[in-house]
């Protein structure tokens, strides 16, 4: 009995590795205990721990542990069949009111609980309690508003002042309480909708005839719910849900008696619904029930009737932004498409390219950033014959976006546009006056990676249009080079700064205590949600299109550092790009301005993908003019910038040979030997 006693008192302790433990060493004594008399002490004890409501709560959620233990456990023999016939009776009673539990744990251990007796009775025990389960989820669903102005103001204080008012600009901000409701968890709702998950879990394809329109229309307010909790709760639902035949060896019986196939349309739409959710949670949800739903079907062509309205979000989501949805998606693709994904798009094209198109203009940027992706995507890897009738329209998303406030969307899009006119030139001339204007804004965005969009974006004009494109390009690259000298000597990164002393040691932007823009404004985490936007139409968002610091000179000439690298790899154009070398290497001279090392950091990165671009024989003419700039980089403070330079030395050394490289520097600078001696034992990255 001492070993009994400890194991109950493992099972109410305060710790849950310590519970944990104790449902571990239940199941040893239990398959070790042949002692009826004994099982049946262990029932009272657990009984007394579920009942007890002045226990702590710990002591319930370890009651319901050993409660799963005793009346079904798959790791003994028996499975635990020996128990007393009114045990998992009594269990039922004690489980339903511990679903009112304050304590969540305790809630959800409750719900597992009834999905064990479920998987040990049978579908009789969700059918004696079918009434109070559905009753349970929807009485959750709806709830009561925030109950006073007292709430309102205590909420608000929290979350920033987002009660509802009319800007200047006619845009309506969300109140408190739908702030509130949009993101709080929702009383008691998940604890009933797991408890149902788990049911159905439980019975398996036994649950099969219980899938009623009246089930699926309860379901499917979960799954449209204005709160993404209860929604991701209902995906994950579904997806147990569309679980209940993939059992049945008779899968490719069409009949009504097969749930999928009967509710199978609407299932479909609701899946397609979540898979284009604004919140990533109910996306990986919908994704989740999207794969059990197809896989349900061992027949291809009963795949296929559903195809039209999943195949879109399901392609696109490969590209989503959240990790977890995307790689779950190209997870699912594979298995689901089983490597003939691009013929499905070929055949599902235009479902494809309006579900794509209507993405463009998704509040969630990064659902506009997958978008253009995917289109890029329609480009380079679809049948031309297939894509070509659709092109006109999926540049105009693709300029919409071009103009985006979110410069992840406006790089996707660049460098989509790219694709598109290499792959469609006839069909992009006419938008081209329209979108260089927008090439060279991003070739001087503020963001690094933007410009190097922008630089392969026109290398792939250029190799669509051929000289005719080369000229305009080269006339802007040598504009932009040149330009470098006009560079303020101090930058106006900081010019709209206050030049007083910074309150806590943070710098505070002019801007930033304008409270025009930033009281009485809708609100958003991280920007994922904001309203897209368009030019003369700006609310003050954290991701303000209209306030982007402007570019300066040093940003266009790094982004057309990065145009020449691209343009070299065209190998007929090599002549007339290698004219302009001359002019990175002048403009790698200027030191007057406070961001020079980070134009030099993108010339050492770039010189040696220039030199193989052009030719060895070629860029040794030039080799030598850029010596001063590369060894002043690889003895600068800024480490990204002497890295640079670093790995810069070796490609070069590996280029044209150590000794030949090492004669030029002697040649050149005898100084300078030491300083390339030394780098040879730098290991590279």
């Amino acid at each position: 009995m001492a070993v009994f006693q400890e194991i109950v008192d493992r099972l109410c302790s305060s710790a849950k590795i310590d519970r944990d433990k104790g449902a571990v060493e239940l199941q040893r004594f239990v398959a070790d205990e042949s002692d009826k008399a004994t099982i049946r002490d262990l029932e009272k004890s657990v009984l007394i721990l579920l009942r007890d409501e002045s226990l702590p709560w710990e002591s319930r959620h370890g009651g319901l542990m050993a409660a799963k233990v005793l009346v079904f456990s798959e790791q003994l023999p028996d499975k635990n069949k020996h128990c007393s016939e009114e045990f998992p009776v009594t269990l039922r009673d004690c489980a339903v009111k511990l679903l009112e539990d304050q304590e969540s744990r305790v809630r959800l251990a409750a719900g597992d609980l009834m999905g064990v007796l479920c998987m040990r009775d049978g579908p009789e025990v969700y059918a004696s309690l079918q009434e109070l389960i559905l009753d349970g989820v929807r009485k959750n669903l709806e709830r009561q508003g925030l109950e006073n102005e007292e709430d309102v103001e205590t909420l608000s204080e929290k979350l920033g002042s987002a009660r509802q008012r009319r800007d200047s600009t006619g845009s309506t901000g969300s109140t408190a309480s739908e702030i509130f409701h949009d993101t709080a968890g929702w009383r008691n709702l998940e604890t009933w909708m797991k408890c149902l998950q788990a049911m159905i879990d439980g019975c398996g394809s036994a649950f099969n005839p219980f899938i009623t329109q009246d089930l699926l229309d309860l379901i499917f307010t979960a799954l449209n719910h204005t709160n993404r909790f209860v929604r991701e709760t209902g995906y994950y639902v579904c997806a147990s849900l569309v679980t209940c035949n993939t059992s049945d060896e008779e899968m490719t019986d069409l009949s009504e008696e097969n749930s999928i196939f009967k509710y199978g349309d609407i299932l479909a739409k609701q899946l397609a619904t979540g898979l284009s959710d604004n919140w990533s949670q109910v996306r990986l949800a919908a994704s989740v029930a999207t794969r059990n739903f197809l896989k349900g079907f061992s027949d291809e062509t009963m795949r296929e009737r559903y195809y039209p309205s999943i195949i879109p979000p399901l392609c696109l989501n490969r590209y989503y932004i959240a990790e977890g949805v995307r790689i779950y998606n190209q997870d699912t693709w594979r298995q689901i498409t089983d490597g003939k994904g691009r013929n499905l798009v070929e055949q599902y094209i235009s479902n494809v390219v309006e579900f794509y198109i209507k993405q463009t203009e998704a509040d969630n940027h990064a659902v506009r950033e997958a978008a253009c992706a995917c289109i890029a995507e329609l480009g380079s890897k679809i049948g031309k014959e297939v894509v070509r009738p659709h092109v006109a329209a999926l540049l105009d998303a693709l300029l919409v976006c071009f103009k985006d406030e979110s410069w992840p969307v406006r790089d996707a899009s660049c460098v989509a546009c790219g694709n598109f006119i290499l792959c469609f030139p006839e069909e992009s001339k006419g938008a081209m006056k329209e979108l260089y204007p927008l090439f060279y804004e991003n070739l001087q965005d503020n963001i690094s990676s933007v410009r190097q969009g922008a630089a392969l974006a026109l290398a792939n004009v250029v190799r669509a249009y051929n000289e005719e494109a080369l000229e305009v390009v080269l006339k802007k690259l040598q504009e932009g080079l040149e330009g470098l000298k006009n560079q303020p000597e101090n930058s106006q990164k900081y010019s709209q700064l206050e030049k007083g002393p910074a309150t806590y040691s943070v710098v505070k932007k002019m801007r930033d205590n304008d409270t025009e823009l930033h009281t009485d404004k809708q609100m958003y985490s991280c920007g994922s949600l904001a309203p897209k936007m368009h030019r003369g139409k700006r609310d003050g968002g954290c991701m303000d299109h209209q306030f982007r610091k402007p570019s300066e000179p040093w940003e266009l000439a790094d982004g057309c550092v990065h145009l020449l690298s691209e343009l070299a790899q065209i190998s007929k154009f090599s002549p007339s790009v290698s004219k302009y070398i001359p002019d990175v290497a002048k403009a790698a001279e200027m030191k007057h301005y406070t961001q020079h090392v980070h134009f030099l950091e993108t010339v050492c990165k770039q010189l040696p993908n220039i030199a193989k671009g052009i030719g060895k024989k070629p860029f040794k003419t030039y080799l030598e003019s850029f010596f001063d700039p590369i060894f002043y980089s690889l003895s600068c403070d800024n480490a990204l910038t002497s890295s640079a330079a670093s790995q810069c030395l070796n490609q070069l050394s590996s280029l044209f040979g150590p000794n030949i490289l090492k004669g030029r520097v002697e040649l050149y600078n005898p100084d300078y030997l030491q300083q390339l001696e030394s780098n040879q034992f730098i290991a590279p990255f």
